[in-house]
């Protein structure tokens, strides 16, 4: 299944060639490849590639996030052009419980551009997914730049209001069937046990 992100978190298309983000049947989890323009904007996090790195959202990174939105508990996934990672647990907007998740991903660059490849193993699952997003983010300062999958539309936007990516009401339907095949049953998870 792939996606295309050609809008900024507020409607307007972006101005390079869109970050694009494939999932896929993955041995234990769902593969995500993401194939994006490097921007190099800001520099890489000082922390190892291969390794969680908090605050990760500062840098350039590409996002998935995951939601059961019935009781809006959903899982967020950072992925960096320099291999560093960020895995977030939430249950309720913004409140994450559980953070930086050992994950299996690597990046390479190739001159202008990167690819990532990250194993999201099941039990990051909430029960129940329902519902996605996907974001990018690169640039710095004035020049930040934030890019939705699914943006707030135009309507929508009132003066002063900023860039928030757990505005979950604006997640599109989704379903783990769709990549796995509609007989396929979630697997149970302990991590979403501590949330109840």
């Amino acid at each position: 299944m792939n996606f295309i992100i050609k809008n900024t978190w507020d409607s307007l298309p972006v101005r390079h060639e869109p970050v694009k983000i494939r999932f896929s049947p993955g041995d234990g989890g769902m593969l995500m490849e993401v194939s994006a323009p490097l921007f190099n904007d800001p520099a890489a996090p000082s922390g190892p590639p291969g390794q969680p790195f908090p605050g990760l959202w500062n840098y350039e990174v590409v996002e998935s996030f995951f939601l059961n939105s019935t009781n809006e508990k959903y899982l967020e996934v950072e992925v960096c052009p320099h291999g560093q990672h960020l895995i977030l647990l939430l249950s309720g907007k913004h409140n994450a419980f559980m953070q930086a998740l050992p994950l299996s991903f690597s990046a390479t660059i190739n001159r202008d551009r990167w690819k990532g490849e990250a194993l999201l193993p099941w039990r990051y699952f909430p029960p129940g997914v329902n519902k996605m997003n996907s974001y990018a983010i690169h640039g710095s300062g004035s020049e930040r730049t934030y890019e939705a999958l699914y943006p707030v539309p135009r309507e929508d936007l009132v003066e002063g209001q900023g860039p928030d990516f757990h505005r979950l009401e604006y997640f599109q339907n989704f379903s783990l069937q769709s990549i796995m095949g509609e007989s396929w049953v979630q697997p149970d998870s302990d991590l979403w046990k501590t949330a109840e």
